[in-house]
């Protein structure tokens, strides 16, 4: 799929994920410090009385031809019902860009892979092509365990060694503002399924 969208400007190729950006755990990382003045990392922990969660989940979409990283922060876990309005959200931005076909290539998550967003993904193109408007969607699943044939996974690496803060503890909406810049894209609300939805 990625060789036939090779040359049709209304073509996109893009690389779905999700990751987890943590407020305590330390990354991979290596540092220059003065001699005898080694980095050191303090261990954090969060007071029983923080408001924050530990953990924010973050879906991000790559899509090397436009050179943009577009990300979305989730208040809960990544589920079928907020991978449906990323998917909205993706297509709505690939249409103001002038894009007719997305060709969606990410894993076998389960909420990538559930009834519920297939069931989208087929309503969606039918509405595309039912009224001539909108970008239509080609899921192309990477074979399972592969995570290195996705090219945003080292971009997640490389961000959360950016994000880091070593010697204090980041707010939630601090950490999500940290991995904005990096990413060099805005800071949208947050995704979340609606307290009265079943």
């Amino acid at each position: 799929m990625i060789g036939l969208a090779e040359g049709r400007s209304e073509w996109v190729v893009g690389f779905l994920d999700e990751t987890w950006w943590s407020r305590l755990a330390r990354p991979s990382l290596n540092s220059w410090a003065e001699t005898g003045e080694p980095l050191r990392l303090v261990e954090q922990s969060v007071e029983k009385d923080d408001p924050d969660p530990k953990a924010i989940s973050c879906y991000g979409l790559y899509l090397p031809d436009l050179g943009q990283t577009w990300l979305r922060f989730v208040d809960g876990p990544p589920v079928s019902g907020i991978t449906t309005r990323f998917l909205s959200w993706c297509s709505e931005k690939l249409e103001a860009a002038g894009k007719r076909v997305w060709v969606l290539i990410w894993d076998n998550a389960s909420w990538h892979i559930s009834k519920a967003v297939r069931e989208w993904i087929d309503s969606h193109n039918r509405e595309v092509k039912n009224g001539g408007e909108g970008v239509r969607i080609i899921s192309c699943l990477l074979p399972t365990k592969s995570p290195w044939l996705n090219p945003i996974e080292p971009k997640w690496v490389h961000g959360k060694r950016k994000v880091f803060e070593p010697d204090g503890l980041l707010t939630a909406y601090e950490l999500a503002d940290r991995v904005c810049g990096v990413f060099d894209c805005p800071h949208h609300e947050h995704l979340s399924i609606p307290e009265n939805a079943a």
